[in-house]
């Protein structure tokens, strides 16, 4: 027999990155009311009642709070659909998008 080696190629595997994420913060205002943001929390970034609420209050409390975190698109996309919604209404309602 031969001294050849037959050695197995390897397959180079594709390392996918997963995508940065980014918080939406929830900022305080005393203008907008508390029944609105809790709808704007529940319609756009699928919060129930509760989850709602406590993010409402904590935001009303501590000045922020952080509502969720999503891909920078998703993050964005939300964030812009829901201060859309309450400018149309005449809410100054703030969010914010950073990253994680």
């Amino acid at each position: 027999m031969s001294d050849i080696g037959l050695k197995p190629k390897l397959q180079q595997k594709t390392k996918v990155e997963k995508p940065k994420l980014y918080k939406v913060i929830l900022l305080n205002d005393d203008y907008t009311p508390r029944e609105f943001v809790v709808l704007i929390l529940k319609a756009e970034f699928r919060l129930d009642m509760a989850q709602a609420e406590v993010v409402m209050l904590t935001a009303h409390q501590k000045g922020a709070c952080v509502v969720s975190v999503y891909p920078k698109d998703v993050a964005e996309t939300k964030t812009t659909r829901a201060i859309d919604a309450a400018s149309k209404l005449g809410y100054p309602l703030q969010l914010s998008v950073e990253p994680e």
